[in-house]
């Protein structure tokens, strides 16, 4: 049997019925000062087209660079793109990000790999033992 997601004791269709303030009480203090010092224009303009892609007015995806706005509960079941600092990563809204921030699903660095020696690198440096 599938275990139904919960947040804080309610389901996802509580939690989209209940009004911002209500919902406030249930988040974390970080993000609960977060959106009561109020939203910036950007985030705003990010609520709109969750809102309009709700309505299933918005045709184009949801393009970002918002890494700090937190996961709403109307926002679950939207794909939106983040900007991970050098291209935009689609991330599809789950129940369990409910209450997170954005930029905790996209990852903005990669692991490096070392390639052989440059120019000017040493003989020794080119040695590399076999097994």
């Amino acid at each position: 049997m599938v275990q139904e997601f919960k947040y804080r004791g309610y389901n996802i269709e509580q939690l989209k019925s209940m009004a911002l303030e209500q919902f406030l009480l249930l988040l974390p203090s970080r993000q609960r000062r977060s959106l009561n010092r109020g939203i910036s224009d950007v985030k705003r303009k990010l609520l709109e087209e969750v809102k309009q892609a709700r309505d299933g007015k918005l045709d184009t995806p949801i393009r970002t660079h918002c890494r700090d706005m937190i996961i709403l509960p109307y926002m679950v079941g939207l794909t939106i793109h983040i900007y991970s600092g050098k291209e935009f990563v689609a991330v599809e809204i789950k129940p369990p990000m409910v209450g997170h921030y954005l930029g905790e699903y996209v990852i903005t660095n990669k692991k490096v790999v070392h390639g052989t020696p440059g120019i000017g690198a040493s003989r020794s440096s080119l040695y590399v033992p076999l097994k």
